[in-house]
C-alpha cells in the first residue's frame, strides 16, 4: 500500500514513516527541509519532496508513485509559543496547508483515507478531569484555534465531498528525537547545571504523557478503522495524567540529587489540565504499551547518547 506522510521530517512524522515502512507500506513524504538519501532511508521514506503542501508538489508525488491509499497529515505548526509570536505563519502552516491538501484530494483522489494529527489544545482550559471528544472546544491560543480550524475543514470536506478523514487529537507527545518542549528543556538545563532546577508554572499542572512509539502505532491503526467517507475524532491520549512536578522529578532522578522548584509563573495559553477521556480509543482495541517511567528513562538515554554521538 502506498501512503503519504506530510511533515515526515518532523518529530512525530519521522517516527510514523518508519512505523509504516516497517509494516510493509511504500511511504512517500512531503514537507519543509532537505533530506539526504541516507536520511530518507533511515526514516523509511522511498521518496521526499522538500516544499509546500500544494497542488504542484502533490501532483508530482502522484505522477511518480500513483495515488495514495492513505495520507497522514502531520504538517503544521507545532509550538504554542511560536504560534503566539507568529500567528500568521502558524495559520499558513496548519490551516492553509490543510485546505490545499483537502482540495487536492477532492479533485484527484477522493477515495484516499486522511488521518490528520490535531491537538488537545483545541479543548482549551476549564477541564478538571478527563476530556471526552464531545467536550466544549475553547482553545486559548492561536495554535489551538488553528488546529480547530483544520478539524472543521476536514469535517466539511467529509460531509460535502465524502473525503473520509480521522482526526486524532494528540495530547503530550514525547520521545527520542524531540528537541523542544518540557523534557528537552529540563534535560538541557540539567546537563549544564545538575544541582538546581527552577521551572515555570506551579508544578501541579496535569498532562497526559504519550510516548511517540505508541502514538505512531495509534496513527497507523487509525487508517484501518471503518470509515466510508465519514468524519471521526479520536482522543490520542492514555487517560493517565501526571503532574509536571512528577515528570520533572523523574527526569532529575537520572542526574542524581537535584533540587526542583517552580516559580509559580504560568505561561499564557497553557491550560492547567489536559487529560484524555480514552473511552472511544479503548473501544477500538488499541492499548498503550510504554508507561511514562520507562518512556522518560528511554528519553534520557537518547538525550545522553545524542550528545556522545
Amino acid at each position: 500500500m502506498s501512503v503519504w506522510v506530510t511533515g515526515a521530517r518532523g518529530f512525530i512524522g519521522g517516527h510514523l514513516a518508519r512505523e509504516l515502512a516497517g509494516a510493509g507500506h511504500a511511504v512517500h513524504g512531503i514537507g519543509h527541509g532537505a533530506l539526504e538519501e541516507a536520511e530518507c532511508k533511515l526514516r523509511g521514506l522511498q521518496s521526499w519532496i522538500d516544499g509546500e503542501i500544494e497542488a504542484a508538489n502533490l501532483d508530482a508525488l502522484a505522477a511518480a508513485h500513483g495515488l495514495p491509499s492513505a495520507v497522514f497529515h502531520l504538517a503544521g505548526g507545532s509550538s504554542v509559543g511560536l504560534a503566539i509570536e507568529r500567528p500568521f505563519e502558524d495559520f499558513s502552516r496548519t490551516v492553509a496547508s490543510t485546505a490545499r491538501l483537502l482540495e487536492w484530494l477532492r479533485v484527484h483522489s477522493p477515495q484516499s483515507r486522511l488521518i490528520a494529527a490535531s491537538s488537545a489544545a483545541v479543548y482549551g482550559s476549564g477541564h478538571s478531569g478527563p476530556i471526552s471528544e464531545e467536550a466544549a472546544l475553547t482553545p486559548m491560543s492561536p495554535y489551538g484555534q488553528h488546529k480547530l480550524m483544520m478539524e472543521q475543514m476536514c469535517r466539511s470536506y467529509a460531509m460535502s465531498y465524502g473525503i473520509g478523514s480521522t482526526v486524532v487529537r494528540l495530547f503530550s507527545v514525547y520521545g527520542a528525537g524531540l528537541r523542544k518542549q518540557l523534557l528537552w528543556d529540563i534535560c538541557s538545563r540539567l546537563e549544564q547545571d545538575g544541582r538546581e532546577l527552577v521551572l515555570g508554572g506551579t508544578g501541579e499542572e496535569i498532562r497526559d504523557w504519550c510516548e511517540v512509539r505508541d502514538v505512531v502505532r495509534l496513527l497507523a491503526m487509525s487508517a484501518q478503522l471503518p470509515q466510508g467517507g465519514s468524519f471521526r475524532v479520536i482522543n490520542g491520549g492514555s487517560g493517565m495524567g501526571m503532574r509536571v512536578s512528577e515528570v520533572a522529578s523523574l527526569l532529575a532522578g537520572h542526574w542524581g540529587k537535584v533540587s526542583v522548584r517552580f516559580s509559580g509563573n504560568v505561561r499564557a495559553g497553557d491550560p492547567f489540565s489536559l487529560l484524555a477521556d480514552d473511552t472511544a480509543l479503548r473501544a477500538t482495541g488499541f492499548a498503550w504499551r510504554v508507561p511514562p517511567a520507562q518512556g522518560i528513562a528511554d528519553y534520557v538515554r537518547w538525550f545522553r547518547d545524542r550528545a556522545r554521538g
